[in-house]
C-alpha cells in the first residue's frame, strides 16, 4: 500500500505544476508502478476527482500554442500527447482566429511583404511548418501589411 501512496504522491506532483494529458501522466508515472492496475487505479481516480482532465489540457495547450502554430501542427502534437480526436477537434481555432494568428506570425517574421516569387515562397513555406494550410497562409500572405489594419480586425 506505501508504494500506491507514493505513486499518487507522484501523480500529484506532476499536476500540481501544470496540466497533463492522461497519456503523459501514465508516461511518467509508469516507471514507478509496482503493476498497470495500480497504474491505472490512480489515473482513474485522478480523472474522477477532476485533478487530471484531457480537456482542461487541451484547451491550455490551444490556448498557448495557437498563437504561434497552425491547426495541423496542433493537431499533430495534441495527437502525440494521446488527446482523443474528438476533444482535438473541438479546441481548434476557429478559421478567423487561425487567419489572424498566421497573419501576426508572418508579420513578426518578415516585416514587409515578399518583393519576389521566392520571397514568397519562402514566406509560404515558413507558415505551412507552423502549421497553418496553404488556404490559410495564403490568404495571410495576402493580406494587406497595413498595421492598423491588423488592429482594426481584432476589435
Amino acid at each position: 500500500m506505501k508504494t500506491e501512496k507514493s505513486l499518487r504522491a507522484r501523480a500529484m506532483d506532476y499536476v500540481a505544476r501544470r496540466e497533463l494529458s492522461r497519456a503523459q501522466l501514465h508516461k511518467k508515472l509508469q516507471p514507478y508502478a509496482e503493476d498497470e492496475d495500480e497504474l491505472e487505479r490512480v489515473l482513474n481516480e485522478f480523472a474522477q476527482k477532476n485533478w487530471q482532465s484531457d480537456e482542461r489540457f487541451t484547451q491550455a495547450f490551444v490556448r498557448s500554442k495557437s498563437i504561434k502554430h497552425g491547426s495541423a501542427r496542433l493537431q499533430q502534437e495534441l495527437k502525440a500527447h494521446g488527446v482523443s480526436a474528438d476533444l482535438i477537434r473541438d479546441a481548434l481555432p476557429s478559421r478567423e482566429e487561425e487567419l489572424r494568428n498566421a497573419i501576426g506570425v508572418a508579420r513578426k517574421k518578415f516585416k514587409q511583404p515578399a518583393q519576389n516569387f521566392e520571397e514568397k515562397q519562402k514566406q509560404m513555406r515558413f507558415l505551412l511548418y507552423r502549421g497553418f494550410s496553404s488556404g490559410i497562409a495564403q490568404a495571410a500572405l495576402k493580406a494587406d501589411w497595413d498595421e492598423e489594419e491588423l488592429w482594426d480586425s481584432e476589435d
